[in-house]
């Protein structure tokens, strides 16, 4: 970033250093996702673990979904916890510690370690959800609102990166290990130990150099600590119904991310069980959607705060209603990788722009809080698009064609809710909050 841009887009006291740091977190945090989340784990999971069972999808996505309840549950409360004691940094850094040790605990998952496997993974998406909602709360104190879509986008863009360096190390190792003759039980707990440990070292910037700008607020008398989290969080969701935009985009997400989800958390098991790829196509496949996802969060963050944070969901949701409907045409492999990489161009640019826009309409003494709101409402996605598909497949008997198709139908749910938003509305809601102490009197 020019020296000259640095007051355009960041807020006073924020460094260029500072702003990489927080950025740099979403680079340490994507190598999860994308190996063991979208490429590799959830494949070798329904492959080797549960032996190809019909019902292995459903196990899969039950798993995830265990996991996404918990964060509903305690994400919310962790967020109002974090703005009452000014703990956004803490929290993350026991987040980030859970993540990384469970995820290097993965690699003890054989064959036949059914139970093992689910556990571990409930374990490393409950901490690496958390971390994710603390680390998207401190977007609006590092960003000015007319640049949050560009900042956004810087984070995402370097997050997919993150995940390619990640992906490229893995198959690096998987592609020596595949010419050595080893089987995928023998060569994907590696790559489960490659994941932790470039996770750990990557974050250490954001922890270095990213500053706990918030202060203490004035605590409710005669409360512990969970239970006053949990007032806060009751006294935000009591007013929602002023927050009519955000709660209205809330919706929106739910249904949006519903699709996106399942794309992530299904895309390699879809590949490999419908087009026939082996582990080494599948990671060939996403190391090249996620160059492709960079290039979008990057293009469509520049563009958003020009183009409008509702067009460019837009956009990006008849992007993905397109991707489906080539996905489930596709009967060679390059008509899939043509769907593969639409959806890479829209992952970037539609999580980038969901998250600015969350910001965009955050009164500033409750970020975390509605941070915590935007992860419930991800998370309840992540729960409804992939069991909606493990369960299609299992009744199916395993058509993960009709099971992609009926994802589509979320994208469409979520753009009829869009138009209903007025963003300027919405802005000056936040704004008259803000002024008022983070509510809104009647």
């Amino acid at each position: 970033m020019p020296l000259e841009d640095k007051s355009r887009y960041l807020a006073s006291g924020v460094s260029r250093r500072e702003a990489w740091s927080w950025a740099m977190f979403d680079f340490a945090n994507s190598g999860y996702t994308t190996v063991v989340i979208t490429a590799i784990f959830n494949a070798y999971f329904v492959a080797v673990v549960t032996h190809n069972q019909e019902w292995g999808t459903f196990a899969w996505t039950a798993a995830l979904a265990v996991s996404y309840a918990l964060i509903m549950l305690v994400g919310p409360a962790l967020g109002a916890y974090a703005d009452a004691y000014a703990a956004k940094k803490r929290l993350l850094f026991v987040t980030t510690i859970g993540c990384v040790v469970f995820t290097a605990m993965l690699s003890f998952v054989g064959p036949g370690d059914l139970w093992l496997a689910v556990v571990l993974i409930i374990l490393t998406n409950f901490f690496f959800g958390c971390g994710e909602n603390l680390i998207a709360a401190f977007l609006p104190e590092l960003a000015k609102s007319k640049a949050l879509g560009k900042v956004s986008g810087w984070g995402w863009s370097l997050g997919y990166i993150g995940g390619l360096v990640s992906l490229g190390c893995s198959l690096a190792y998987v592609t020596w290990a595949q010419g050595q003759g080893k089987q995928a039980d023998q060569f994907v707990p590696v790559t489960m130990l490659i994941t932790a440990a470039l996770f750990a070292v990557s974050s250490i910037p954001t922890f270095l150099y990213l500053k706990e700008r918030s202060q203490p607020q004035k605590h409710l008398r005669g409360r512990g600590v969970v239970r006053e989290a949990f007032a806060r969080l009751g006294q935000t969701l009591s007013h929602v119904r002023d927050y009519r935009d955000l709660g209205r985009f809330l919706v929106c997400l739910v249904f949006y991310q519903a699709g996106i989800q399942t794309v992530i958390t299904l895309a390699a098991i879809y590949a490999q069980q419908v087009m026939g790829f082996d582990t080494g196509d599948t990671m060939l496949l996403v190391l090249v959607v996620n160059i492709t996802a960079a290039a979008g969060a990057f293009a469509f963050g520049n563009m958003q705060d020009r183009l409008g944070h509702i067009r460019t969901i837009a956009l990006t949701l008849v992007g993905w209603i397109i991707m489906v409907l080539v996905a489930w045409l596709a009967d060679t492999r390059a008509l899939f990788w043509l769907a593969a990489n639409i959806a890479g161009l829209c992952l970037g640019a539609s999580q980038s722009a969901g998250r600015a826009l969350v910001g965009y309409f955050s009164p500033g003494s409750r970020r975390a809080e509605f941070f915590g709101l935007w992860g419930l409402a991800v998370k309840l996605s992540s729960i409804l698009g992939p069991v909606t598909y493990g369960l299609v497949s299992w009744i199916s008997r395993g058509d993960h064609r009709l099971a992609m198709l009926i994802t589509g139908i979320y994208f469409i749910i979520g753009l009829i809710i869009l138009i209903g938003i007025d963003i300027e509305r919405g802005r000056q809601t936040a704004l008259h909050a803000e002024a008022t102490g983070g509510t809104i009197e009647n």
